[in-house]
């Protein structure tokens, strides 16, 4: 009895443990967010439900007092559509393609110009999935994602 009780309290705080890294409510997941709006970088984090739908907040890199909110849908179907507003009076629609349940890419119309973004994707990850302004790559010192000259 008592190796039996060990094994279920082992097998919860393994359970725990893993809810936890989810980093969300039980019904939910938040991932990282890289986005090139009209060639300015943005960075934020989006919450997706169980349900489909969910929220996103990004911010400028350059100038964390703009930011943007939005809302989206998505099945692994259909893939994805949102829309966005920024604190400048700006505002996007875009789509998206899963490439896991926590992972994925997609494009939008952003009043200024264009949007492209990946979520839940490494710095490393995301160059394919972004439309870069000529000239610039992203480089990541470890601590910071910036774009820069190439």
């Amino acid at each position: 009895m008592r190796k039996i009780l060990i094994a279920v309290l082992g097998a919860s705080i393994g359970l725990a443990g893993s809810a936890t890294q989810v980093s969300a409510g039980l019904l939910s997941a938040k991932g990282e967010i890289i986005a090139i709006l009209a060639g300015e970088l943005f960075l934020g984090e989006a919450e997706g439900h169980l349900s489909g739908d969910g929220t996103l907040a990004i911010y400028s890199q350059k100038d964390a007092n703009l930011t943007c909110h939005g809302q989206f849908t998505s099945s692994a179907e259909r893939g994805g559509l949102g829309q966005l507003a920024c604190s400048d009076g700006a505002s996007a629609t875009f789509q998206f393609q899963r490439l896991s349940v926590l992972r994925g890419y997609g494009s939008g119309k952003f009043s200024r110009g264009e949007m492209s973004f990946a979520y839940g994707l490494g710095a490393d990850e995301v160059a394919p999935y972004l439309k870069l302004p000529q000239g610039k790559r992203l480089a990541y010192n470890g601590k910071e994602l910036k774009l820069v000259d190439l």
